[in-house]
């Protein structure tokens, strides 16, 4: 490699790029989903499983971080993610116990005019209830405390966004993402950050280590943690039939920083030594794009069956 004084080499500036991009996909990555959740007042579309096996899988990361000492930027970020991931579970217990007290209170309040008005009402009111069981995702938007246009929400789970344009201001966010993240590694290597020379790894690093293998157990669990985090979420969706709730640019957010974090690791060397101690890493990036793209394809089938049944029922009214 180029030494810093000369320049750096094509690869270390391609790997710095990525990684930056990378980096700023990371800071924004729960910023969409913590807007969405205040807008609906609601957090039934998210997977407490999901966000529960996450933060495991992060507080292993900064755990394996702290142990083979990392640079300190690293260490941040890790933290930064053990930080964010708690303000998100906060705010969706928060909103999952408002929720289910205000069903309570409802559910209570339903029950006691029945009860009143049994005698004289029962046929219509045990019509009306069947009626209102058999409508698919009712409860969640009446869980939310207001009711949100249907065609607006069918994609992104927010209801700004009409659906045929969501993909595109998306797009448009993951694209001020890649600028942002490019024009902050310039602006870090003209201020001198590329300046200082590399160095020595310490000898208590080498691979045989007990702290080196620590390390890299840690990076296992964790790759593990965030390759079975959107399982749960995945099965939800499949089961509800419905991504109602969750916002899409949060899972494109991920896939970006998961897809810069990988070609930044591969763009700084090739060499095999490198790309072995790099694997648990590469694992929990890469092996997550994939389950990225199924939640994707849903959400794209889901839209589509919500479009429908709006159609019909615009048809039948």
């Amino acid at each position: 490699m180029a030494s810093a004084a000369h320049g750096l080499s094509t690869n270390e500036a391609l790997s710095g790029i990525f990684g930056s991009i990378s980096i700023t996909s990371w800071i924004c990555l729960l910023i969409p989903q913590l807007i969405t959740n205040y807008k609906t007042k609601s957090a039934d579309g998210l997977s407490m499983l999901f966000l529960a096996v996450w933060l495991f899988g992060d507080v292993t990361n900064l755990s394996g971080a702290l142990v083979t000492g990392l640079a300190p930027t690293a260490t941040v970020l890790a933290a930064y993610f053990c930080v964010s991931d708690l303000i998100l579970i906060s705010q969706c217990v928060y909103y999952n116990t408002i929720n289910a007290r205000a069903a309570r209170r409802r559910a209570q309040s339903s029950a006691t005019d029945i009860s009143e008005d049994e005698p004289l009402l029962r046929r219509q009111r045990t019509g009306s209830s069947t009626t209102a069981v058999a409508l698919p995702g009712s409860q969640r938007r009446r869980s939310s405390g207001r009711e949100i246009n249907p065609i607006k929400r069918v994609i992104t789970g927010e209801d700004e966004t009409p659906s045929g344009s969501a993909w595109l201001h998306n797009t448009l966010g993951i694209t001020a993402i890649w600028v942002v993240g490019t024009a902050g590694w310039f602006l870090s290597y003209r201020a001198g950050a590329f300046d200082q020379p590399e160095a020595d790894v310490p000898e208590d690093l080498s691979p045989d280590t007990p702290v080196a293998i620590l390390g890299m157990v840690m990076g296992y669990t964790s790759a593990i943690c965030y390759l079975c985090a959107r399982i749960p979420q995945i099965i939800k969706n499949y089961r509800e039939k419905s991504c109602e709730g969750l916002a899409l640019l949060f899972f494109m957010l991920s896939l970006t920083g998961n897809l810069t974090y990988g070609l930044s690791v591969f763009s700084y060397s090739q060499e095999p030594q490198y790309i072995i101690k790099a694997i648990p890493w590469l694992l929990g990036s890469l092996g997550t794009i994939v389950e990225d793209c199924i939640i994707f394809y849903q959400f794209r089938i889901y839209s589509q069956k919500s479009e429908h049944a709006i159609d019909d029922s615009e048809e039948a009214s």
